[in-house]
């Protein structure tokens, strides 16, 4: 053993104490000799740094940590091909060891209760649910623009992505003076609009009186009654409810304090705040109470407050038993509102934000968004499996993107462009692929392939978004691909494949470039280019773009399996990487679900949902039904009251 390996194995013996001993398998040893070096101390390569697992406690919160080293070493991706390489036996060893200490003993539990902030959407949301409109920024909108309307969106600051990597994931979001006083003005002007209401049926629903500005006290009261529970998403105790109503009760001017009362109401933390009223007894794990649950469902479903079907259910304790719960997935997959399930949740998980970068024309990258949305919520509400997500025979497409879809567009209902507008956002129809094959699915859309140009971008898009895969930054050396010197034929890929040609580039590429790569069949915008074939002495087939040029879309994927183009990649997407894109996708969904990042004690939940998925070709409905029947959206842990 070198003296390196050496004091590598006697710094992990002090860095890395809290690791419990294993009579078996000594993992300190394995990752001082082959991954310290390289992973820990100074030098970190790859964002994957063993020198952070001082305790137990570190040893199992970075389980993603672990999770990557045992794929590396199963798939003798690691260590480099240059380095010591450990023997067969150690790596089964230590395979065996992670899947003792990561998968074997594990059991699950839910995430600790955390009370959390609305996100700018769900805060929208539930205000336009309250009060019956939402409130509107007074513009004038161009056909051929798209303007925010909205004015809780325009004044409060953009969310950042939580550690989730969603907008919901707002635990770590601080409440900001900005921000409490736009709440304050934006409950003011909803409140002033609302009162202001010429409207009768308006205040139907709560009151008799004909005249709201001439009522009662007795009428003031009915209003805050009925408001409140609405407003903290569950009754409020006899005590509090009592006090607020005397309030009204007593005052001169019973709308006044009535609409101080809903002021202050719009403005606690138990309305701005999901969770924050629930039940709950410290230091136990617990089910969720009813409200709570009720709460859970509807913003994961339609990112707004539970409906009056809903918090009744609640209110019965109905809400959680099994025919209940699927009778009420349905029903809210129905309505409009599950469209969240596609802007909100879909629209985060495949960034169409960058669509904005891709294409300039806005009514064109418009319905391109709006093609992906449509097809999700299609796969969300109408009960298809999981994988056609990766290929479909059913599309979405608006007269704007019909270029892109040969004969089948044929199918569209006729569009004639109004007199003086230069391009207006048409919506999308749909439409059944049978002359265009290469478009189904999500992967091969307009959008998606225009706001990914390139291999590499492409490539790294599916690898990370469709396959789940976390890749550490590039080396700050990485470099351009060299320009074509005087003298050479080479293609963009012959000169990529010597660029490259690095161990440290290798280890990555290697998963990026044969999806990225077979891609090419399609330009920067999108566009099919394939128009022929072309035999070559070796016996290698290769495709003809619209010029007589060679396409290369050929390639190998990192477990060994060749392709020829994107078609038979799809292909070996849905059946060598079947379970790899069905755990992605259940990760994705539980996490947006939770509204937070998935811990190590999810991941027997994960493990059960998607090895059910697998099994029985589940389908968007089932992977929904399954999420909100897990323990961690059920039950929640509460923490100890500090002595």
């Amino acid at each position: 053993m070198s003296g390196n390996v050496i004091r590598i194995i006697a710094l992990l013996s002090g860095c890395l104490s809290g690791w419990a001993a294993d009579p078996v398998f000594d993992v300190k040893g394995f990752i001082g000799q082959y991954c310290y070096s390289c992973h820990g101390g100074d030098k970190v390569k790859g964002q994957v740094d063993f020198s952070i697992l001082e305790t137990d406690d570190a040893f199992e919160v970075h389980f993603e940590l672990w999770e990557t080293a045992a794929a590396l070493i199963n798939d003798r991706e690691m260590p480099p091909e240059d380095a010591e390489q450990p023997t067969d036996e150690d790596r089964v060893l230590f395979a065996q060891w992670y899947q003792d200490k990561f998968v074997n003993s594990l059991e699950a539990h839910p995430g600790f209760f955390r009370p959390r902030r609305f996100s700018a959407e769900e805060y929208r949301n539930t205000l336009q649910t309250l009060f019956g409109f939402d409130l509107e920024v007074q513009i004038i909108e161009a056909q051929q623009t798209v303007v925010e309307r909205s004015l809780v969106m325009k004044l409060l600051p953009t969310d950042p992505p939580g550690k989730s990597g969603f907008t919901n994931d707002t635990h770590r979001n601080p409440l900001t003076s900005l921000i409490w006083s736009q709440y304050s003005y934006l409950t003011d002007t909803a409140l002033d609009q609302w009162f202001g209401a010429q409207d009768l049926d308006t205040f139907s629903p709560f009151i008799d009186s004909k005249n709201i500005k001439g009522s009662s006290h007795r009428e003031a009261t009915q209003l805050l009654s009925a408001f409140l529970p609405r407003i903290f998403r569950r009754p409020l105790e006899p005590q509090d409810l009592e006090a607020r109503l005397e309030r009204v009760k007593s005052a001169r001017n019973p709308f006044a304090v009535l609409k101080h009362e809903m002021k202050a109401a719009l403005m606690s933390p138990g309305f701005l705040y999901r969770g924050f009223l629930m039940r709950r007894q410290p230091g136990i794990q617990q089910r969720v109470d009813a409200h709570e649950y009720a709460e859970r469902l509807s913003y994961f479903l339609w990112g707004d407050m539970p409906d009056t079907e809903l918090m009744d259910l609640a209110a019965q304790g109905v809400v959680f038993e099994s025919d209940v719960v699927a009778e009420q997935l349905d029903r809210m997959l129905q309505s409009s509102k599950s469209r969240y399930l596609s802007e909100s949740f879909a629209s985060q998980w495949f960034s169409l934000s960058d669509i904005d970068e891709g294409v300039r024309q806005v009514p064109v990258r418009e319905v391109m968004r709006s093609q992906v949305l449509d097809f999700m919520h299609y796969l969300f509400t109408e009960d298809r499996p999981l994988m056609e997500l990766i290929d479909s025979d059913v599309s979405f497409v608006s007269p704007l993107i019909a270029k892109h879809y040969g004969k089948d567009r044929n199918q569209l209902k006729p569009y004639r462009k109004q007199k003086g507008i230069e391009l207006e956002i048409v919506p999308t129809q749909r439409i059944q692929l049978q002359y265009t094959k290469e478009r189904g699915g999500l992967l091969t859309m307009p959008g998606i392939l225009a706001m990914n140009r390139g291999p590499v971008i492409r490539g790294t898009w599916m690898l990370e978004r469709i396959l789940g895969e976390h890749l550490p930054d590039p080396p700050m050396d990485v470099g351009q691909v060299p320009p074509q010197q005087p003298g050479e034929n080479l293609s963009f890929r012959e000169r990529f494949e010597l660029h490259r040609d690095q161990a440290s580039c290798a280890l990555c590429h290697d998963k990026i470039d044969p999806l990225g790569f077979a891609a090419e069949g399609f330009d920067r915008q999108g566009g099919y280019i394939l128009k022929g074939k072309k035999m070559l002495p070796d016996g290698e087939v290769r495709y003809l773009n619209n010029k007589g040029e060679q396409v290369d879309t050929t390639g190998v994927m990192p477990n060994g399996t060749k392709f020829t183009d994107f078609d038979s990649l799809k292909e070996i997407l849905q059946t060598e990487y079947r379970s790899q894109i069905v755990r992605n996708i259940v990760e994705r969904s539980l996490s947006f679900a939770l509204c937070r990042s998935l811990e190590l004690y999810d991941q027997p939940t994960v493990d059960s949902i998607a090895s059910n998925m697998e099994e029985t070709d589940g389908t968007y409905r089932d992977l929904l039904l399954m999420i909100i029947h897990s323990l961690p959206f059920r039950e929640t842990f509460v923490r100890a009251e500090p002595l």
